[in-house]
């Protein structure tokens, strides 16, 4: 299976933004805003929003990502991803997405 790791270790690879704007697929786009206005409790995400290469990747990226935190702070330090943070298992940012995500901190030691 194909692995596209963001900053904080999601799999953008299975991500249905990414799957959407490959394929160029509205039906998707539709399918994906209604999941997340309350996935991600994002009540005006429009189906327009839906367009994303990955975090890491050349290409569109959503809203989100000029303004996500835990990218800014990889950036920062010059990391690619966190899981060249030695921080990594203490860090505010990134702890919720690891405890609602198990496989992005499984995805980001598998790259070490």
């Amino acid at each position: 299976m194909e692995k596209v790791i963001s900053c904080c270790g999601l799999n953008c690879a299975t991500c249905e933004a990414r799957i959407a704007t490959l394929k160029n697929d509205d039906e998707l786009r539709k399918i994906t805003a209604e999941k997340w206005k309350t996935v991600y409790n994002v009540p005006d995400m429009s189906p327009e929003m839906i367009n994303c290469t990955g975090c890491r990747e050349e290409g569109v990226k959503l809203a989100h990502w000029s303004m996500c935190q835990i990218r800014l702070c990889a950036n920062e330090k010059g990391f690619k991803t966190c899981g060249e943070c030695k921080e990594i298992g203490t860090c505010s940012l990134i702890a919720p997405v690891h405890k609602s995500m198990p496989d992005a901190l499984k995805n980001l030691m598998d790259l070490n």
